[in-house]
């Protein structure tokens, strides 16, 4: 049975993003999926890193987000759904990515701290799901995608390489019309269906 860890990230219960959480947490479970959702701001995930936590980045690191952990080490499917704020994540998503990705876990040092060593080798996609207020034309072309790249190239790359990102955005999410957002969660639920797929 697929393994699927779902991770909202929006401090408002009635949000877009929540919706769009629960429609994906819907589908993956008539898959068959054995899923988990969190949902961080409705659960009070803190997001600062402690000083424990830092102190161990380099040594053994003492993570106090031990039940995070151990469901992101167990997950095969990665569904992350928030919205994009100034171009990034919300807090207390990019917090749960400080907390949970940690050494030990998602990765190691190297020696001479040079290139990471991924240890998250169970985990196999990724789906990404964020709506943004702003058009399209300020994602692409003004700032040139940057929170795909931080996630694709930057945080999944170096911990869990093979598994392929799927990145799934809704713009001018404030004004969405039902025609749009039907059409863009009709999208993303064939994404969840073409992972089954692959999957096996």
């Amino acid at each position: 049975m697929t393994r699927c860890l779902i991770v909202l990230a929006h401090p408002m219960p009635a949000s877009l993003s929540g919706h769009l959480a629960a429609r994906l947490q819907d589908a993956a479970a008539a898959l068959g999926w054995e899923v988990r959702l969190r949902d961080l701001c409705a659960e009070g995930f803190d997001p600062r890193l402690t000083v424990a936590e830092r102190a161990g980045y380099y040594g053994s690191f003492a993570g106090g987000a031990v039940a995070e952990m151990e469901e992101l080490a167990r997950a095969e499917v990665l569904i992350l759904v928030f919205p994009t704020w100034w171009s990034g994540f919300p807090a207390v998503l990019k917090g749960w990515f400080d907390r949970v990705w940690a050494p030990g876990l998602a990765y190691d040092h190297s020696p001479e701290l040079k290139k990471m060593v991924p240890r998250l080798t169970g985990l196999k996609a990724v789906l990404a799901v964020t709506t943004l207020g702003a058009p399209w034309v300020w994602d692409w072309i003004i700032m040139g995608r940057p929170l795909r790249r931080v996630l694709k190239r930057g945080i999944v790359a170096a911990c869990a390489p093979g598994a392929r990102v799927t990145w799934r955005a809704l713009y001018s999410a404030e004004k969405v019309e039902p025609a749009r957002l039907a059409r863009f969660e009709a999208r993303v639920l064939r994404d969840l269906a073409a992972l089954a797929r692959r999957l096996g």
